[in-house]
């Protein structure tokens, strides 16, 4: 099998392995002794404990897998996953927000308005993106692309992953919460079809501004809530210290997410995340994208809308 880069503390089982199947490799090569069967058998070893291990990830592993700095973004998906791409700028009220980009795209020759938040990949470049935390004109910007997708009769797609919108007191002040609320209600009454994924992390109304969709799937190894688990700690125990018990009581994994009905479907991750193999990983969110809009677009308007609506005015669970 191929080698699993490893990062968290909670994969030194499989590095371990690694280093194992690459020392009896080398003893092999320095003694000409046949190290086959012992390599196979390691090998065979890695494959179970690598399968076992990633299929069983905790919440707060999750959450850590979500943020890996090599996990794709939105841009790697757009240059894996389309033919071309225009971006377009600004919400033409105060600036061109970098931690949401959009343009018109084109998969598999069908046309789509393509959006997403992008985190960067650096210091340099997160900085520049603002850690993909947008303020109000990027919300603002995204629903300009989206009505722009509307009036030519686009497809839209949004690829989700922010650490949350941004808090500060300048977004606060130029309307955070209404630009969110605003996307909210104009995305539930889109007159073309809307496909949401979640990438990476997808939180509170950072990740809901642009997550209002006919279909909405979550990437195998994200999360989706309110709340990240480090804030949940803080304000339930005053310290970041519960994070994980915060992670499993939050349910907030594509497994606990689908089983509740929040969203359509979960998409599988190349074995140990996305990054080990964006290629592969981009194949399977374009084919996704295909199989989805292939049917939606032939919806009428009125019944995608009306459908769209039912579907969020389900969701949750009342006591009286």
């Amino acid at each position: 099998m191929e080698e699993i880069k490893t990062t968290f503390d909670f994969e030194k089982p499989v590095s371990d392995l690694v280093q194992q199947i690459e020392k009896v490799r080398q003893v092999g090569e320095k003694t000409k002794v046949d190290m086959s069967a012992t390599l196979a058998e390691l090998n065979e070893k890695l494959k179970v404990t690598t399968e076992n291990l990633y299929n069983n990830l905790s919440g707060w592993q999750k959450v850590q897998m979500s943020r890996h700095p090599d996990r794709p973004q939105t841009l790697d998906y757009i240059s894996l996953m389309c033919d071309d791409f225009i971006e377009m700028h600004g919400d033409r009220t105060v600036k061109d927000d970098k931690a949401i980009i959009g343009g018109f795209a084109t998969i598999n020759g069908q046309s789509v308005m393509i959006i997403g938040h992008q985190k960067g990949k650096n210091t340099k470049e997160r900085q520049f993106r603002n850690f993909g935390m947008a303020n109000p004109e990027g919300y603002r910007k995204a629903l300009r692309l989206m009505r722009l997708a509307e009036k030519f009769n686009v497809p839209v797609v949004t690829l989700i992953d922010t650490m949350g919108a941004y808090p500060g007191l300048e977004a606060e002040e130029r309307g955070q919460g209404e630009a969110i609320a605003r996307n909210l209600l104009e995305m539930s009454v889109l007159k073309v079809p809307i496909l949401c994924f979640i990438i990476g992390e997808g939180a509170s109304g950072g990740a809901l501004g642009i997550g209002i969709g006919d279909k909405v799937y979550m990437l195998e190894h994200t999360w989706y809530s309110v709340i990240s688990p480090e804030s949940c700690s803080s304000i339930l125990w005053r310290s970041w210290d519960y994070k994980e018990k915060a992670a499993e009581v939050l349910k907030l994994t594509s497994e606990d997410m689908f089983k509740n009905k929040l969203i359509d479907g979960i998409i599988k991750e190349p074995l140990g995340g996305a990054h080990q193999n964006p290629e592969l990983m981009a194949e399977t969110l374009k084919e996704a994208i295909s199989k989805d809009l292939n049917e939606l677009t032939k919806v009428p308007t009125d019944k995608l809308v009306s459908t769209r609506i039912d579907k969020f005015c389900a969701m949750g669970v009342v006591v009286e």
